[in-house]
């Protein structure tokens, strides 16, 4: 292979393991071109690629992209399934199924965000459920505690707006009752329009009545002179 040729292989691999989260090395020593490509289709289902590689230039490029846990897994015969965006869980476990329905296809282990797995953790992350169903039962976990914090949360404002409402309810039937006895003055009124009237006319008739009163004691005097003045004297003829 021509330097150029090799460059251009590792600056390939380097740019596949900066932008893969999950890798999964498997040895493929003794299994054919069809079978290989049989697990190559098999896992482009589940994004991945698989890609038999040369574990000098592979080194290279782990050094390269700052993957140095790769380094311990790259011994004998290598094939490495890189999963950007793709199903990991499906990933791993058409590889577990490859492995034990042709009886020769060996998972080392793999790296997993940067952290290394043993090869009966690439197992048991085949064991878990697909990533439909895991993002499911998440999203389930997550929401029912949110949905029992909202009924712990709700229960009060609801009793509070229930409480809100009776006190709203009997403020309008107390303003109510007040209203009817403020009416009730109303019909008095007319009684008490007439009292100030009477108060007024009651001078004038105590005028009337001193008016009247003078003129008695005037034509009392005038008697009282009359009969007090001499009789006229009689001439003696």
């Amino acid at each position: 292979m021509l330097k150029s040729e090799k460059e251009r292989v590792v600056a390939d691999l380097v740019e596949r393991l900066r932008g893969s989260e999950t890798l999964i090395v498997a040895d493929y020593r003794g299994l054919s071109m069809p079978e290989i490509d049989g697990v190559r289709s098999e896992l482009l289902k589940h994004g991945a690629r698989f890609t038999v590689v040369k574990n000098t230039l592979t080194r290279r490029a782990a050094e390269e992209a700052g993957v140095p846990e790769l380094l311990e897994l790259l011994e004998g015969p290598t094939a490495i399934a890189f999963v950007g965006e793709g199903d990991m869980v499906g990933v791993a476990k058409a590889l577990s199924d490859s492995a034990r329905q042709t009886r020769i296809l060996t998972v080392r282990g793999g790296i997993l965000q940067g952290k290394p797995m043993s090869a009966d953790q690439v197992r048991d992350l085949a064991a878990l459920p697909p990533a439909d169903v895991l993002r499911g039962q998440v999203l389930g976990a997550i929401v029912a505690p949110l949905n029992a914090i909202a009924g712990l949360i709700n229960a009060p404002l609801q009793n509070l707006l229930g409480l809100i409402d009776a006190r709203i309810e009997q403020l309008e039937a107390q303003g109510g009752n007040e209203q009817e006895p403020s009416q009730a003055p109303a019909a008095d009124e007319p009684a008490d329009e007439d009292g100030p009237a009477a108060e007024d006319e009651a001078p004038e008739d105590a005028t009337e009545e001193g008016g009247s009163g003078a003129e008695a004691e005037s034509a009392e005097e005038t008697t009282e002179a009359e009969a007090e003045a001499p009789a006229p004297e009689t001439e003696e003829e």
